[in-house]
């Protein structure tokens, strides 16, 4: 069966470069993809890579750049790399058609520019959509400048995949400090910071209104709904007494929200997923270089998850195919 992998990361060295010539502060987490076994996988868009997707039994990657993106550059920087990130992406994928697909990097500190970036991406490059890191600074998805480039994609007909990065500064510091240096940046980032800072990006959306001024508008949450997903009923229930939405919450995750894994395989969290959104909402993933493991986990998960046919084959590909107008 064909899969389809939709959160595998890249990061070419000109954004390291970048991320370093940023005005502060900087993300900390940044440091984790600039070096070692991590860096270099990132780095490889040939042979290398080709030959880990073979082990683990993954025919396509969908490539994208790696968090914290390009949300901390100053507006400059961020469209001229946008603009090289997206080229790179495009020409890998032109060279192995049946290996890459891509989401394009897109400038969110130039609100003008991140919906021209997009529909550059999808209308010439070919790209299938953007990932995002949710806050662009201080502003979040829901903020006004933020609305040109979600009506873009809605318009396009593409998704915005939100992925995790880490709080700001002053949450850090008031939620996740105090245990030690080492376990800090842990727990606010990839511990479990940074999946509330991306599920929060979604609830946010819904909240604000943005689904229901947008209805076709497609976001992807990675790590089965980062965490917010399983609140969803409790978090409904606020809603309905707090906001006046046109639908209920558990509408918009079963209109405008997919659902990947992100290299968890977790049965138990699939299935809940499953439950909450549906068979045709439900995306692969394995985090590239991030969760890689010898062993072939992603095919094995694929094949061993107790999903019936159809949804099985919707999993590995076919939902994938469906968003992006792709096929086989």
């Amino acid at each position: 069966m064909r899969l389809i992998a939709i959160e595998e990361h890249i990061l070419p060295h000109a954004v390291r470069d970048a991320w370093s010539a940023a005005p502060p502060p900087h993300d900390p987490v940044s440091a984790i993809a600039d070096g070692g076994e991590n860096g270099t996988r990132l780095a490889d868009l040939g042979e290398g890579r080709l030959a880990l997707m073979d082990e683990q039994g993954v025919d396509v990657q969908v490539l994208s750049l790696t968090t914290p993106g390009l949300h901390n550059l100053a507006a400059g920087p961020a469209v001229e790399m946008a603009h090289r990130v997206n080229d790179l992406i495009a020409e890998t994928c032109a060279r192995r058609p049946d290996r890459f697909q891509g989401f394009a990097a897109l400038p969110t500190p130039d609100a003008d520019a991140a919906p021209r970036e997009l529909e550059r991406a999808v209308r010439e490059l070919g790209l299938k959509g953007a990932l995002l890191c949710g806050r662009t600074r201080q502003r979040h998805l829901d903020h006004p400048d933020m609305r040109p480039m979600l009506a873009k994609a809605a318009e396009l007909g593409v998704p915005l995949f939100i992925h995790p990065q880490i709080p700001l500064a002053a949450v850090r510091e008031a939620n996740y400090s105090g245990v030690s240096e080492k376990a800090d940046l842990a727990l606010a980032a990839f511990g479990l910071g940074w999946h509330y800072e991306a599920g929060l990006q979604w609830i946010r959306l819904a909240a604000t209104g943005v689904f229901d001024e947008l209805p076709d508008l497609q976001i992807i949450l990675g790590h089965w709904g980062e965490v917010v997903l399983f609140y969803l009923e409790r978090v409904s229930a606020v809603f309905e007494r707090a906001l006046e939405l046109r639908r209920p919450l558990a509408d918009y995750a079963r209109d405008n929200l997919y659902v990947t894994g992100s290299g968890m395989w977790s049965e138990a969290y699939l299935l809940r997923c499953l439950d909450i959104v549906g068979p045709e909402r439900l995306l692969f993933s394995t985090d590239f270089p991030y969760q890689y493991r010898e062993g072939g986990a992603p095919r094995r998960f694929l094949e061993e998850v107790q999903l019936d046919d159809v949804a099985r084959t919707g999993l590995a590909h076919g939902n994938w195919d469906r968003l992006t107008g792709t096929g086989s």
